[in-house]
């Protein structure tokens, strides 16, 4: 079967709602436990349910590699920019090639 739009775009925001559950773990650590709770479960659930429906014509290998591609840079980026994670340059040279090995994944597929 060959993936729609749709399949994509649900991908690529399951990706996102997988960086609002890693920003709920956050909340949950500082204390913020209610609202901390409803960020996992909505970031988390949303994440799955539209990752199974993305799955539906993208194969598995390429649908999970670029929802936790999305998902690593994306909490990476939020922990730099929110909360002064380490940029040192090897950090973001390893953050590189994982966007590099996810976008060579879709292009070998």
């Amino acid at each position: 079967m060959e993936p729609t739009t749709l399949h994509w775009i649900a991908l690529l925001a399951s990706g996102c709602f997988e960086i609002v559950g890693v920003a709920g773990f956050d909340r949950l650590n500082r204390g913020q436990r209610l609202h901390g709770l409803l960020l996992l479960v909505i970031g988390f659930g949303s994440s799955l349910g539209l990752l199974s429906i993305a799955m539906r014509s993208i194969d598995m290998g390429v649908a999970y590699a670029i929802f936790t591609g999305i998902g690593t840079l994306g909490s990476t980026l939020m922990g730099m920019l929110l909360w002064g994670e380490s940029r040192r340059p090897l950090r973001l040279a390893f953050v590189g090639m994982i966007v590099a090995a996810v976008a060579g994944l879709k292009l070998a597929s």
